[in-house]
């Protein structure tokens, strides 16, 4: 991570402690702890005021801490985490007030208040926005978390075969990005036939049959960062029901993107694809048209029937519209783009839309 990269994270978030009046934020979030030190560990917190940055963290983490933070000063603790916080606060004169994440727990809170001897409040909003704007080197790591699943899922596509059960084309898709150095962003979800109608499928032990289709939602995590991508294949000559839904949904996304740029309201991309899925007679799904992603799979912004606000520059979210018909099929087409200010870029272009395999 270059150092200029971390300096213009923490000065921006700096430049809003200021204007909150805030001496000292506390972030307990892993993503967040790792988007202002780079640190990619766990259990560890993260202090910023207005001349440094700490890492809080153990003896099982500081050889990786020395090795990956930038621009960090590192406290080992030995005690809980929340009091080798509050003492650390103790220890910085200049500190007046202090905030913590709201997302810290009731327990952790209570701690930290009484440990920290300063006024503690929590605080949201502040990371998430800037987070939602990737920069290069954000969008780097998307890219080639894209590149590599794509090339994860072409190697898997041999094990395509009558009989292999979804949980195992599941874990052979995960072994495939493990080999190309990243592991799987999140839950990897195969389903076959009617199973794919649930947008959240587990995989079982439902094994492929000749005549079947498959959806994959998949995604590999490289240098911290995901991507999410969902592809539909048949195996063999797919129904003509099924053709039909595949195409409509290609459409739907294609109706998306075309709407997706700097300044587009969320609410008028997120309806773009489910006018073409209903005015083609099928329901419309009942999940988001896409959301944002990085360092976590769901980040703002969220393309949702009710939501707020407009599409930056900089962000990247992924499109994924569906057709569900419960004891039938399911098809998904999900890819990752890069939005700009005239339009947008697809991430995801190195995994092909590829639906009939015979």
């Amino acid at each position: 991570m270059k150092i200029e990269i971390i300096r213009q994270r923490v000065g921006s978030i700096r430049r809003q402690l200021r204007k909150k009046g805030i001496d000292c934020l506390i972030l307990t979030k892993p993503v967040d702890v790792t988007y202002v030190t780079a640190f990619a560990g766990e259990d560890s917190w993260a202090a910023i005021t207005k001349s440094a940055v700490y890492l809080i963290t153990d003896s099982r983490y500081t050889e990786q801490a020395q090795k990956e933070c930038v621009q960090t000063s590192i406290v080992e603790r030995k005690g809980a985490i929340a009091g080798a916080a509050g003492t650390l606060v103790q220890r910085l004169r200049a500190v007046r007030t202090v905030a913590v994440e709201k997302s810290v727990s009731l327990g952790a809170f209570r701690d930290l208040k009484k440990s920290c001897g300063r006024p503690l409040k929590t605080v949201s909003g502040i990371l998430e926005a800037q987070r939602s704007i990737k920069d290069t080197t954000e969008r780097a790591a998307i890219e080639e978390a894209a590149e590599i699943a794509a090339t994860a899922l072409k190697n898997a596509a041999r094990y395509f075969k009558q009989g292999i059960p979804e949980n195992e084309l599941a874990g052979i898709i995960n072994l495939e990005m493990r080999k190309l150095g990243c592991t799987n962003g999140f839950e990897t979800i195969v389903a076959f036939g009617a199973n794919a109608s649930r947008p959240h499928h587990k995989p079982t032990q439902r094994r492929l049959k000749q005549r079947d289709t498959i959806l994959i939602d998949f995604g590999a995590r490289c240098r911290g960062y995901c991507c999410d991508i969902t592809r539909c294949v048949a195996i063999g000559k797919p129904t003509a029901e099924y053709r039909k839904a595949w195409e409509v949904v290609e459409k739907a996304q294609a109706a998306a993107i075309a709407v997706a740029k700097a300044g587009a309201r969320l609410v008028d991309v997120d309806a773009a694809p489910r006018r073409v899925i209903r005015d083609s007679g099928y329901p419309v799904y009942g999940h988001g048209s896409g959301h944002g992603f990085g360092l976590e799979i769901h980040e703002i912004p969220f393309l949702k029937e009710d939501a707020k606000g407009r599409l930056q520059a900089g962000q990247i979210i992924t499109i994924e519209p569906g057709i569900y018909l419960p004891g039938k099929l399911g098809v998904r087409v999900e890819d990752d783009i890069l939005i700009t200010e005239d339009g947008c870029q697809v991430l995801t272009h190195k995994c092909p839309h590829a639906p009939w395999r015979n």
